[in-house]
């Protein structure tokens, strides 16, 4: 059997090490040095890569050996530009983030629509005052992206009694769906949803999305949640918006630059929660479970899950 070599490139190298040699992977030797001499050795001999994607792409080049990278995210973006290389495998980690995403909307508009917050703020002054809230059930949701953390969103919105609308490139009717729309018909639906969530990839046809035109769009008081790519809005839009416009409040887990400057009206607006792109955190025995399966497809010729086309983006 043919023997393969996996250099790790990632934040969590030393937790990586000690689960992949617990997978006793046949014919593996598992690489993960610390100097850089040792690093570029390692570029040298390894024709397969395990990270995340921004510590791939500065390796991409020096990298001659290799056939096969495992993103330790699900969005690559930053390894499909024009001047990365695309004559290897890319593999990235759909498919596991649903449950993580879905936990992190419903947390937040949970908090929102129950004015967590404020009742925080009035125990602190200890002062008994309700507040009027209005049930999620027979709201609308419209979730933009309806791959499988869409779907999973799109099914914890149904149990909670929201009806779930979709928007794809295809306008496949999805699990958990009541109706997708294509692209095109975003501005006729916006106007009916409560809560807007974009998990979208970012893609040429994804980016800048939601535009200062579109902004115009939203229902009165909606909430907008980002939880896919921060290059989907933008920024100076959405302040304009939540400040003067439709918007009720924005919930924001990614953005056009990260971290996100200090500068940035964001961080002092009263209607927008902000957390710093963690909303879907890779977990290591998550993604080691995948890469292993994934390895044992690689050594045997079969397709890997979360394969990306180059020419799509995702």
């Amino acid at each position: 059997m043919a023997n393969h070599t996996l250099l790790l490139l990632s934040q969590d190298n030393a937790e990586y090490q000690a689960l992949l040699q617990q997978a006793y992977l046949p014919g593996l030797t598992i690489l993960a040095p610390e100097q850089e001499a040792d690093i570029q050795a390692a570029l040298t001999r390894a024709d397969i890569l395990l990270g995340e994607p921004a510590r791939l792409r500065a390796r991409l080049k020096e990298a001659r050996a290799l056939k096969w990278a495992q993103s330790t995210y699900a969005g690559v973006d930053l390894l499909l530009g024009p001047d990365c290389r695309q004559n290897y495998q890319l593999t990235n980690i759909r498919g596991i983030f649903g449950p993580l995403i879905s936990e992190y909307v419903f947390a937040h508009l949970l908090s929102l629509n129950r004015h967590l917050r404020h009742y925080r703020e009035q125990q602190r002054l200890h002062n008994w005052q309700p507040i009027p809230y209005q049930s999620l059930i027979g709201k609308t949701m419209l979730i933009i992206g309806t791959g499988s953390i869409g779907q999973h969103v799109a099914q914890t919105a149904a149990n909670f009694g929201l009806t779930v609308l979709g928007i794809s490139r295809s306008g496949r009717e999805a699990p958990g769906f009541e109706h997708v729309y294509q692209l095109p018909a975003l501005n006729k639906v916006l106007p009916r949803a409560d809560v807007v969530v974009s998990v979208l990839p970012s893609t040429p046809q994804t980016r800048g999305l939601f535009s200062g035109d579109r902004m115009g769009f939203f229902k009165p008081g909606a909430i907008f949640f980002n939880v896919g790519r921060g290059d989907v809005v933008d920024e100076s839009a959405l302040i304009e918006a939540l400040r003067h416009g439709n918007l009720g409040a924005a919930v924001l887990d990614v953005f056009a630059t990260e971290p996100l400057p200090a500068e940035s009206p964001l961080w002092d607006m009263p209607n927008v929660v902000i957390t710093p792109h963690n909303a879907g955190y890779s977990f290591p025995d998550q993604i080691v479970t995948r890469f292993s399966r994934n390895y044992l497809k690689y050594i045997e010729g079969k397709p890997m899950e979360g394969l990306v086309n180059f020419n799509l983006g995702y």
